[in-house]
């Protein structure tokens, strides 16, 4: 078995939900090496996530992006983390939500993704800068 990672940066993004399938697999073509395995990519930023969703129409991005804030709004009163910015406590929420990592299946050398799937950075900042994401892959 072999275990490879990788530890990249991610260009600053405005924020929304973003495909990252081309910038991760660009960063990290060892996965060819791996016929069956595992990739985990994480994210290590408690106002960005990762999800797996929808690569082909990008108003599945936009209607993302619409239900999220309707569903964490921004300025709500009852926040006690309220010291940075009005985006930064909804940040956290909707980080949470969606979770820090997403894992993928290898076949043949590829991340066996179903059909019209790829990986959204969502980023939950108005302004969250680079973003460090660490990849990991296993298998033979």
């Amino acid at each position: 078995m072999q275990i490879l990672q990788k530890n990249i940066n991610l260009k600053a993004r405005s924020r929304g939900f973003h495909l990252i399938t081309d910038e991760i697999l660009n960063a990290f073509p060892e996965i060819r090496n791996l016929k069956t395995g595992m990739m985990q990519v994480f994210i290590q930023h408690t106002s960005a996530s990762l999800t797996v969703n929808e690569n082909a129409d990008p108003t599945v991005r936009k209607d993302f992006e619409m239900w999220f804030n309707k569903a964490v709004p921004e300025n709500d009163p009852d926040y006690e983390h309220d010291y940075e910015e009005s985006d930064d406590m909804p940040a956290h929420l909707k980080a949470s939500l969606l979770g820090a990592s997403v894992l993928i299946p290898i076949s043949n050398g590829k991340p066996a993704f179903g059909t019209w799937q790829g990986i959204y950075l969502c980023e939950h900042r108005n302004y969250g800068g680079n973003r460090k994401v660490i990849i990991t892959a296993w298998g033979v």
